[in-house]
C-alpha cells in the first residue's frame, strides 16, 4: 500500500518539444491554433447534424457526429496539458492524472478506430447491395453500431488502466512521448508486466486490426463491385462516395503503424515526437476538412451545410 501511495502521487516527465523559451512559446500558439481549430470544425459537424433530423437518420452522418466528437474527446486528452507545459515551461504530469489521460486516449482513439470500420460497412452496403440499404442500416443497426463502439472501447480502457494502476515503478520516469500511453509506462514499471504485454498484443492487436480488416475486406468488395459498373459515369459517382472516408482512413492508419508498430531499432524521439503530434493534433483538425469539403449537392440547404462545415474547419 506505501509503495501505491507513493506511485499515486509521484510525477512522471513528459518529453519537451524544445529547450528553448522561445521556441516554446511559438509551438503554444501554433498548438493552441490548431486546437481551437479542431474544436471548431468538430462541434460545428456534431451541432449541424444534431440540427437537422434528416441528417441525423442517414447513417453516414450519424455516424460522422460521433466520429467528431471522439475527435473533440481525443485532442481534449492530451492537449490542453501540452499548451499548460509549454506556458509554465514545465514537463510533468502526476501519475494519477497519467492514468485519467491514458484512459481517456485510449477510449477515444478506439472509438475513432471502430467507427471507422462502421463507416466502411455502411459505404459497402451502399456501394453493393443499394437496394437493402434502408433495410440493413436502420436507425436501431446504427444506434447498435455506435454504442457497441463506445462500450467496446471503454472496456478496453479501462482494463488496461486498472492494470497498470496496480504496477510499481522504482526510478523516476521520463516518457519519450507528449502523453502517457501503455507501452512507455510498461518500460519503467519494476513489477512483471508479462501479463500486460502479452494482453496487449493479443488482444490489443485484435482489436486494433479487427476494424482495419472490416475495412480493408469492405473497401475490397466496393472496388469489385465499381469495377463492374459499365458507366465511367457511374464509377465516378460510386467512387466519389467513399473518398472522404478513404483519406481519413489512411491518414489514421499510417501514423498508427509509425506510431505503435515500427521496430524499436528505428525509433527516434525526435521521429516520435513528430509522429505523435500528427496522430493526437494534427489529423483530428484535418477530419472536419476532409468530410466537409465541398461537393455538388442537390438542394441549397445541403450546400450551406458544407460550405459552414468547411469554412469552419480552416
Amino acid at each position: 500500500m506505501a509503495n501505491q501511495n507513493q506511485t499515486d502521487n509521484s510525477e512522471i516527465t513528459l518529453l519537451m518539444i524544445s529547450s528553448r523559451p522561445e521556441h516554446q512559446s511559438l509551438f503554444f500558439l501554433l498548438f493552441l491554433s490548431i486546437y481551437l481549430l479542431t474544436l471548431l470544425g468538430n462541434f460545428l459537424i456534431v451541432l449541424l447534424i444534431r440540427l437537422d433530423n434528416h441528417l441525423l437518420q442517414a447513417p453516414m452522418y450519424f455516424f460522422l457526429s460521433h466520429l467528431s466528437l471522439a475527435d473533440i474527446i481525443f485532442v481534449s486528452t492530451t492537449t490542453p496539458k501540452i499548451l499548460i507545459n509549454l506556458m509554465s515551461q514545465t514537463q510533468t504530469i502526476t501519475f494519477s492524472e497519467c492514468l485519467t489521460q491514458m484512459y481517456f486516449f485510449l477510449t477515444s482513439g478506439n472509438t475513432d478506430n471502430f467507427l471507422l470500420a462502421c463507416m466502411a460497412y455502411d459505404r459497402y452496403v451502399a456501394v453493393c447491395h443499394p437496394l437493402r440499404y434502408v433495410t440493413v442500416m436502420s436507425h436501431k443497426c446504427c444506434l447498435f453500431l455506435v454504442f457497441g463502439s463506445w462500450i467496446v472501447s471503454g472496456l478496453h480502457s479501462l482494463l488496461y488502466t486498472l492494470l497498470i494502476s496496480r504496477l510499481s515503478f522504482c526510478t523516476s520516469m521520463e516518457i519519450p512521448y507528449l502523453f502517457c500511453d501503455v507501452y512507455p509506462l510498461l518500460e519503467f514499471s519494476c513489477s512483471n508486466t508479462w501479463h500486460i504485454k502479452f494482453l496487449a498484443q493479443t488482444e490489443g492487436v485484435v482489436d486494433l486490426l479487427g476494424p482495419l480488416a472490416v475495412i480493408i475486406i469492405s473497401y475490397a468488395l466496393i472496388f469489385s463491385t465499381i469495377m463492374k459498373i459499365p458507366s465511367t459515369v457511374g464509377k465516378c459517382k460510386a467512387v466519389s462516395t467513399c473518398g472522404s472516408h478513404l483519406a481519413v482512413v489512411i491518414l489514421f492508419y499510417s501514423t498508427i503503424s509509425c506510431l505503435y508498430f515500427q521496430p524499436p531499432s528505428l525509433y527516434s524521439a525526435q521521429k516520435g515526437t513528430f509522429i505523435s503530434l500528427l496522430y493526437a493534433m494534427v489529423i483530428p483538425m484535418l477530419n472536419p476538412f476532409i468530410y466537409t469539403q465541398l461537393r455538388k449537392r442537390k438542394t441549397i440547404k445541403e450546400n450551406v451545410y458544407f460550405l459552414t462545415s468547411s469554412f469552419a474547419s480552416w
